[in-house]
């Protein structure tokens, strides 16, 4: 009997908010990071499905879809559950990459499963999945400079022109975290990566 294998063995996602504005904002790392994972599969994501930016790649014999979700950081739950349902993928592989204030800048946290912690884009997919259990990178992108300091402000601020060199390289060892992730396993990839 013939049993089609899924056309995707990996969803990986970058978080962020669309639009120009947003581009090179704190909250937008994981919209770099994913579109630095394009690169390195030698593709683009620029096809709009599942409320997103798509593109279909591979990488060592793992077949990948990149999301980029166009919801808006709050709502990138809609995006992501629309796309694991249609490849019928387990959380286990759902690839998160995203902004963490708890972190120094171009610090890298991998985890296998875990709370939203505060963040409005992983609290989503968390709802719409209806499990934490989904490994993610976390890109380190520093504390708010102040109790007092809005956090909204914060993390939809652009990087320092000191920070920026930090969070470039921290970009592309999060692109290599989520491919070892698919290629070696969460536990495999945090070795490797946390805390660089």
């Amino acid at each position: 009997m013939f049993i089609r294998k899924p056309a995707c063995d990996w969803l990986i996602v970058g978080l962020g908010n669309p639009g120009a504005n947003y581009a090179r904002t704190r909250h937008n790392v994981g919209f770099r990071a994913v579109d630095a994972i394009a690169e390195n599969c030698n593709v683009k994501i620029n096809r709009a499905k599942f409320r997103g930016l798509t593109a279909a790649a591979s990488w060592r014999g793992q077949r990948l879809l990149l999301l980029k979700p166009q919801t808006f950081m709050n709502n990138s739950g809609l995006s992501v559950a629309e796309a694991a349902r249609f490849y019928k993928l387990p959380p286990e592989r759902i690839i998160v990459l995203f902004d963490d204030i708890s972190l120094d800048i171009g610090r890298l946290r991998i985890r296998a499963e875990g709370s939203a912690g505060g963040h409005n884009g992983i609290k989503s997919i968390i709802g719409m999945l209806n499990t934490q259990s989904f490994p993610r990178v976390k890109i380190g992108v520093g504390a708010k400079p102040h109790p007092d300091y809005d956090l909204a402000d914060w993390v939809l601020s652009d990087f320092t022109a000191r920070e920026q060199r930090d969070i470039d390289d921290a970009v592309s060892r999060a692109a290599s975290a989520a491919l070892a992730i698919a290629e070696r396993g969460t536990y495999e990839a945090a070795n490797l990566y946390n805390g660089g």
